[in-house]
């Protein structure tokens, strides 16, 4: 990306993800990227725009999910067009209420089971590392009284990447961080107690996933995935019902 000031402009909070994302587009449009050209490498994005390793996967997921940029295994990411605009995406507006969160942990569920399943089969060792520092990543925020959604996200990512089938992270990355329910409709005044028995429970399910990925069990990997997904769609419907919004 030898073009243009490499900085993104912020005039209002908003996702890191998405400034990479509109940076890349931009340049496209510009004619700086052309079709065909190679993305620099992870670390070379990370750098260039002072964001996390993590940010940058999404940024990728959401390009490759648009059909900006392709990415070849063991090759890297070629930019193959400005996209398409009739592309998968969740926007904001589609996550505006308790039962929109359901309908989109309902999708999860499907898409997610079955993606914990080929994960266990095909996984490889990189891919446990990543999950393994999702998951201590996790810990340490909650440690941190955080609410650990940037671990969280990261956890889930993974278990897409190591199905090996570029669907799956796609349209995980087309979801992103909003896909995590409470990035969007915990209250932030929830009891601390509370939300750290929560976060912690939240994780132990994590963890019996990661462990049946690691035993390239697909069977126990699918059932406590949907086994997690399931419990927070159940949270979700409490709280809908109690807000009146079921």
């Amino acid at each position: 990306m030898n073009t243009p000031t490499l900085a993104t402009r912020r005039t209002k909070p908003r996702n890191l993800a998405l400034d990479v994302v509109d940076a890349v587009v931009e340049r496209v449009r510009a004619g700086a990227l052309v079709v065909g050209a190679k993305l620099p490498t992870e670390a070379a994005i990370m750098d260039e725009f002072g964001v996390s390793r993590t940010v940058v996967r999404e940024a990728l997921s959401k390009l490759q999910a648009s059909g900006v940029v392709q990415t070849r295994h063991g090759v890297g990411t070629f930019v193959v067009g400005l996209g398409d605009a009739s592309a998968f995406r969740i926007g904001p507006e589609q996550l505006a209420t308790l039962r929109d969160i359901i309908a989109v942990l309902e999708l999860r569920i499907g898409l997610e089971t079955e993606a914990a399943g080929l994960a266990a089969v095909r996984r490889t060792e990189a891919n446990l590392t990543t999950m393994r520092q999702a998951l201590d990543d996790f810990a340490a925020s909650v440690s941190a009284g955080l609410d650990a959604v940037t671990a969280d996200f990261a956890f889930h990512a993974e278990i897409a990447r190591a199905t090996q089938n570029p669907h799956f992270t796609d349209l995980i990355g087309a979801l992103g961080m909003t896909a995590i329910p409470r990035a969007r409709l915990d209250p932030s005044a929830s009891a601390d107690a509370e939300k750290l028995s929560y976060l912690r429970r939240v994780n132990g399910e994590h963890e019996s996933i990661y462990d049946a990925i690691a035993a390239q069990d697909p069977e126990a990997a699918r059932a406590a995935m949907r086994t997690h997904l399931a419990n927070s769609r159940e949270r979700r419907r409490r709280a809908a019902a109690l807000a009146g919004d079921a």
